[in-house]
């Protein structure tokens, strides 16, 4: 009788890149499946298949790896949305616009993110918000004047806001009031429709 013995799966060679993209994908699986609560180091490496240091090595600290996967959420976002092709009546591409920001933050636990990140205080690391901000505002809606510009970042900050919260807490707090599950996020686009019609 022979005994066998498993041999350990080789070790996978990544570039940095790879190697960084690799586990920014373990940890958005986990966050999809189990919340932020789960991205701790140990379970992060562990779905990624490299040990502690790696991730380590390339974030820094788990908070590291929270606030670069948001980033990369981030510019997944702006990547969508100045890929659209939108409709080309104002109103209708705004809403288009607005739909696909509300679609982000409630796929692969956006908003659960963002809320974590700052009630651990994480939030300032992310660094790139604003440059994502002017560059759907620049490169998608192109206004004509600097006073247009701070009137949009004033109308992107509401969406944002509204996005997360909907996206955080519409389906629970839906039901709690008897309301079907997607009513807080048909509430919120009908506010700011209503509301951004001078934009």
């Amino acid at each position: 009788m022979s005994i066998s013995k498993s041999t350990p799966s080789p070790r996978v060679r990544r570039s940095q890149e790879a190697s960084r993209e690799n586990i920014l994908e373990a940890a958005e699986r986990l966050l999809v499946q189990q919340g932020p609560q789960s991205l701790r180091l140990a379970d992060v490496a562990k779905a990624a298949g490299v040990a502690n240091a790696t991730v380590l090595h390339h974030f820094g600290t788990i908070n590291g790896v929270q606030a670069a996967l948001m980033e990369k959420m981030i510019a997944e976002l702006v990547a969508g949305l100045l890929a659209m092709d939108l409709p080309a009546d104002p109103k209708a591409g705004r809403r288009a616009g607005i739909q696909n920001l509300f679609d982000a933050f409630e796929a692969k636990g956006a908003a659960r993110l963002a809320a974590w990140l700052e009630l651990t205080d994480e939030s300032r690391r992310l660094g790139t918000v604003r440059e994502a901000v002017q560059t759907v505002i620049r490169q998608r809606i192109r206004p004509d004047d600097e006073a247009a510009v701070e009137r949009l970042e004033d109308a992107i900050l509401v969406c944002v806001i509204l996005a997360i919260g909907a996206g955080l807490f519409g389906p629970t707090l839906s039901a709690l009031l008897g309301k079907p599950k997607d009513r807080a996020r048909q509430a919120a686009l009908a506010l700011l429709e209503a509301g951004l019609g001078e934009f």
